[in-house]
């Protein structure tokens, strides 16, 4: 079978993404598995398994099967975990105890978009490991001793279990306007915090991949207002928007005004320190002065570091960060 054409472009610093049906097809994402194969093959990966998940997009099913298909021809066996969002991905792997994933999506991006995050090891490839799965995507297919076995898993009850376990709220029953944006945590996000307590009135709670109501980035001022309008007509305590595959947020609070990723984390950060006193607090460059001098208030030794989930959450096993967020809206608890 001929390789495809691979746009170069797509591959980028935390993750590869493009345009579907231009950069990304079936045969692409064929040759990006192809390719991630041959780097884990490298790395002599002892168990040779792979977590396999992917966003409510319309073309991420198509996406999998083609990345799945090509792992096991190569040898591979895959757990596929469906639809979920990014951060049942995560923890998929470390309850299953697989060290290696791929997460098809798109993450906050419009909805003629998809990509991969490709995980091995602590954390999601990133910087020079993914210009190297570019380089590999020329590959051919290795001779696989027996095709890798498939397997499903539904993670998700047990990832919500592990957020009841570890998250307690307050004696005050909080009143929470929750806006999905159609995306992929209309799937669980109100179950999740409903199972916390919480009083949920969801917003655009339904699966749509087509994203009718407004785009799934909750960075955007302009992709808050139904949220800040929901939350003053119901008289809520708080509002959380998610991105596409739930791994970003953006808050409101009870007056409707926006509370940015840096404020935000100021707010986690007044409850971690002194729990966790002189810890490193890593502070993205696109955020304030007011977080660093923050942290630094409340005894904190803050840095500033990069932009970049997959490089953050590397500097923060380098340095062990107990927490520290991107003005994105990533938040990171270790």
């Amino acid at each position: 079978m001929t390789a495809p054409t691979v746009n170069p472009a797509i591959f980028r610093e935390y993750d590869i993404r493009g345009v579907v049906g231009d950069d990304l097809t079936p045969p692409v994402a064929a040759a990006i598995a192809r390719a991630y194969a041959a780097y884990l093959d490298r790395r002599g990966l002892a168990s040779r398994t792979v977590v396999v998940g992917q966003d409510n997009r319309a073309s991420s099913p198509e996406l999998a099967r083609a990345a799945v298909g090509t792992l096991r021809d190569a040898g591979f066996d895959v757990v596929d975990i469906g639809t979920v969002i990014t951060p049942v991905f995560y923890f998929a792997r470390v309850h299953l105890g697989i060290d290696a994933g791929v997460m098809v999506t798109a993450s906050h991006n419009p909805a003629q978009f998809n990509g991969f995050k490709l995980a091995y090891g602590f954390g999601t490839l990133h910087g020079e490991e993914i210009q190297e799965i570019g380089r590999l995507t020329g590959t051919a297919p290795g001779s696989a001793h027996r095709p890798g076995a498939l397997r499903r898993e539904d993670v998700v009850p047990d990832y919500l279990a592990m957020l009841r376990e570890k998250i307690r709220l307050g004696p005050h029953r909080l009143r929470v306007v929750v806006d999905c944006g159609n995306g992929t945590a209309s799937l669980m996000g109100p179950q999740a915090l409903a199972q916390l307590g919480a009083e949920v009135i969801p917003l655009y709670a339904e699966s749509d991949p087509r994203f009718p109501h407004h785009h799934p980035d909750p960075t955007q001022a302009e992709n808050l207002k139904d949220l800040i309008a929901a939350v003053r007509r119901e008289r809520a305590d708080v509002g959380i928007g998610f991105d596409g595959d739930g791994d970003r947020i953006g808050v409101v609070d009870e007056q409707g005004g926006i509370i940015w990723g840096d404020i935000l984390m100021i707010l986690y950060w007044r409850e971690i320190l002194p729990r966790h006193p002189g810890t490193v607090g890593i502070v993205e460059v696109k955020c304030s002065q007011a977080l660093y001098d923050e942290i630094a208030r409340l005894g904190g030794k803050p840095m500033f570091y990069r932009t970049g989930h997959s490089l953050i959450k590397a500097k923060m096993k380098e340095v062990g960060a107990v927490f520290t967020g991107e003005m994105s809206g990533h938040m990171f608890f270790a």
